[in-house]
């Protein structure tokens, strides 16, 4: 069982790292939980492959870095999808 916890968190973070992902996008992929991935990634893998972890956590940091930005972002374009809506429908 520890050997398949230990390729799952290898697997995650090498698609982190190719794929430039979120945890909650890596999450969505693998069909796993936020936590899941969040705990293989940051805390597993940090003593399975520290060279694997170090990428992983420069592109988490970079993501948490950008959070503000892409929140932004997702309440701009539902006020935008909104406002499209009540024209649409002649409000």
């Amino acid at each position: 069982m520890k050997e398949i916890v230990e390729e799952r968190a290898a697997r995650l973070g090498e698609y982190i790292v190719s794929e430039n992902a979120t945890v909650r996008g890596t999450a969505l992929k693998f069909g796993i939980s936020k936590s899941t991935v969040h705990k293989d990634v940051s805390k597993r893998l940090r003593y399975i492959d520290p060279l694997l972890f170090k990428k992983v956590n420069k592109v988490l940091q970079q993501n948490k870095s950008e959070r503000h930005i892409r929140g932004g972002e997702a309440t701009r374009n539902k006020y935008l999808f909104m406002s499209k809506n009540a024209k649409n429908k002649g409000i």
